[in-house]
């Protein structure tokens, strides 16, 4: 049975138009006019709101009062992928950060069960850590911290099903191993680093592809070492994370790096906790209390741990914050993680023969409505 989206504001080819969408089963069969709705046999009216792609996070800690590390099951993500549903997001990865090798090989696990059993949204696994620097731990768990060994990489290439997105800092590794893990399917960013910015190229050219939340737990750039952060500004094709919740970067400074690069390289992420879609927004992390002050996750000691952002409060702050429009932070929501990801041409764009994820805003830009698949929450 067809299902005819009408009456809404589509983002489809960079642009909003107001066109229908046509529906069938888990995908999009038309993008067009009346002729296309009238072949449906249920009519939804969006009330002229903005119909975007699915919203897809590369880094979900925890939602729903539940972090992924404490328990990683498939009913904790089928609890966080519920919380982040409300705000938009049709996909995710479900993100541990630096644990035990036997937690790493639970969470893989798991997730490979979620998506066997269908839990709505998953599509894979970000491991982040414990591969980093202690220089740049953040909140991490420093105790954790290990070097990338063989056993290391058996793991981190054993996910059955999905995605994998490894988070490591390279001076803990080698180019080579860097190339191994990318050789095998796996997506690896660079995060957490105190790197140079010429180990970072060389990183960059052995099969690191994107950046963990730019600007935060990296070498910063400076006159003489541009650093982690020059790199990933430098370097023209690789992703970089951001995490705009007015915290954890300055607005200017995200003006300025997105005149640095283009637009189709950056990608809107949560970095989100527990506290999402929760009332009490205290939690734990690995035995230790954080606290959501005014509206930030910190520690004891005030460290910045993850956010209590969503994503659709994350688009609208892009729009507000630093004067993008709303095609183009839509896109740093959608398309632009789904090419990151490898899944540009089944994920990311309103057209023909794509899954029908979707996303309606309303106009104030907060979450309405969302399809995973064709279906409605």
């Amino acid at each position: 049975m067809a299902v005819a989206l009408v009456n809404g504001q589509v983002l489809t080819g960079g642009r909003f138009e107001t066109v229908s969408v046509l529906i069938e089963g888990e995908r999009i069969v038309a993008v067009g006019g009346d002729a296309q709705a009238a072949q449906a046999s249920t009519r939804i009216d969006l009330n002229g709101g903005f119909l975007l792609p699915g919203f897809l996070d590369t880094q979900v800690n925890g939602g729903g009062g539940l972090l992924f590390n404490d328990a990683p099951s498939v009913e904790t993500i089928a609890t966080i992928g519920a919380a982040h549903r409300r705000y938009g997001v049709t996909g995710f990865l479900p993100t541990l950060i630096s644990d035990d090798l036997a937690k790493v090989a639970c969470a893989i696990e798991a997730v490979d069960q979620a998506i066997e059993a269908g839990v709505p949204g998953v599509l894979g696994i970000h491991i982040e850590g414990p591969f980093l620097s202690e220089r740049r731990k953040g909140v991490h768990d420093a105790s954790k911290f290990r070097t990338l060994d063989e056993a290391s990489l058996k793991l981190l290439t054993s996910a059955r099903h999905g995605k994998t997105l490894v988070t490591l800092a390279p001076e803990t590794t080698t180019p080579q191993m860097i190339g191994r893990l990318a050789a095998s399917g796996v997506t690896v960013a660079a995060g957490h680093t105190n790197a140079t910015y010429e180990r970072l190229m060389e990183a960059l050219g052995a099969g690191v592809t994107g950046f963990t939340h730019l600007f935060n737990a990296m070498s910063p750039l400076a006159n003489r070492e541009p650093g982690a952060v020059g790199a990933a500004l430098d370097h023209q094709d690789s992703w970089c994370g951001v995490i705009i919740d007015g915290r954890h970067i300055h607005p200017a400074a995200l003006r300025i790096a997105f005149r640095a690069k283009r637009h189709d390289r950056f990608m809107l992420v949560t970095d989100a906790m527990p506290s999402v879609g929760m009332v009490d927004k205290s939690f734990t992390i690995q035995g230790r209390p954080i606290h959501v002050v005014n509206g930030v996750c910190v520690d004891e000691n005030g460290t910045l741990a993850g956010s209590d952002l969503d994503m659709a409060s994350a688009v609208r702050n892009a729009v507000q914050l630093t004067g993008l429009d709303l095609a183009d932070a839509a896109a740093m929501a959608s398309t632009n993680p789904a090419a990151f990801l490898g899944l540009q041409g089944d994920l990311g764009q309103i057209t023909p023969g794509y899954r029908a994820n979707l996303t309606l805003l309303d106009a104030e830009l907060k979450a309405a409505r969302t399809w995973i698949d064709g279906r409605e929450a």
